[in-house]
């Protein structure tokens, strides 16, 4: 089995309310982390996660909003406890995230949607070939249509056209095709919808 090199976090998000906060402590602290936690005036908090034997460190800002915290997160890490930290954290919390697991010579992209893995695709140079893929990704992205702001229903529904760009740009029969291009047609109408 090839030994992973790295792993990156490519716009990583994830939500917890204020009630949620004790237990995303206590879940990196069972990590064997050094933690250290800042309150910044505005309400905010930063979590320093660090693995003592090799000083790699990860600095994750919580932001405030109406009794919620979000962090936007992009980095690479390297020791294997920070990497299960960060992957707890997003499947835990119902993060979103595209996460790259880079080994010599190859690259699986990991698609996460509300903590679920969505999507894994194996990079190889020009080529891709996707591993899994969830086969309800519409009817959840439906679903959270409904309980997203606007901005965040744009962004959702511009992802899910990307993929479908990516499946369609894969799909080898022309049954597949045309059940991608109505899956298009459907997200561009609400996607119009949206940005009037």
């Amino acid at each position: 089995m090839a030994q992973r090199v790295a792993t990156e976090y490519v716009n990583a998000s994830l939500t917890v309310t204020e009630a949620e906060m004790p237990v995303l402590f206590a879940m990196c602290e069972r990590q064997q982390l050094r933690m250290q936690v800042f309150v910044l005036d505005n309400g905010n908090h930063e979590v320093v996660l660090e693995d003592e034997d090799s000083g790699e460190a990860i600095r994750l800002t919580f932001e405030r909003s109406n009794g919620k915290y979000t962090c936007v997160l992009s980095c690479k890490v390297v020791k294997p406890r920070l990497t299960e930290a960060l992957r707890k954290l997003v499947a835990n919390f119902k993060g979103d995230a595209v996460v790259n697991r880079i080994y010599p010579g190859f690259t699986m992209v990991y698609h996460y949607m509300q903590g679920m893995v969505i999507r894994i695709v194996e990079c190889k140079g020009d080529q891709l070939r996707t591993v899994f893929e969830r086969r309800d990704t519409l009817g959840r992205l439906e679903a959270q249509f409904k309980r997203l702001t606007v901005e965040e229903e744009i962004r959702v529904v511009r992802q899910a056209v990307n993929e479908l760009l990516d499946r369609r740009n894969l799909a080898t029969s022309p049954k597949e095709i045309a059940d991608i291009d109505e899956r298009l047609k459907h997200h561009s109408r609400v996607l119009f919808a949206l940005e009037a």
